[in-house]
C-alpha cells in the first residue's frame, strides 16, 4: 500500500469528522474546511491507488519477462 493511500485515508476520515462537527455546531467554516480535507484525502487515496497499480503492473511485466523461455 502506498503512503499516499494511507495519508489519504487519514485525511478523508479527519475531514469527515470535522465536517460533521461543523454540521452539529452550525459552524459553516468548519464544515467547509472538513469537506475540503475530505476532498484532499480522496485525491491522495486515488494517487496512491494509481501508484500501486503502476507498481503492480511493472512487477507483473518483469516477472513475465524473466519467466519467458
Amino acid at each position: 500500500m502506498d503512503k499516499d493511500t494511507v495519508k489519504g485515508t487519514i485525511d478523508d476520515a479527519a475531514g469527515r469528522a470535522k465536517r460533521q462537527v461543523g454540521e452539529w455546531t452550525g459552524d459553516t467554516k468548519t464544515q467547509v474546511e472538513g469537506a475540503a480535507q475530505q476532498v484532499k484525502g480522496k485525491v491522495e487515496k486515488a494517487v496512491g491507488n494509481v501508484k500501486d497499480a503502476a507498481r503492480d503492473a511493472k512487477h507483473d511485466a518483469e516477472r513475465e519477462h524473466i519467466n519467458k523461455p
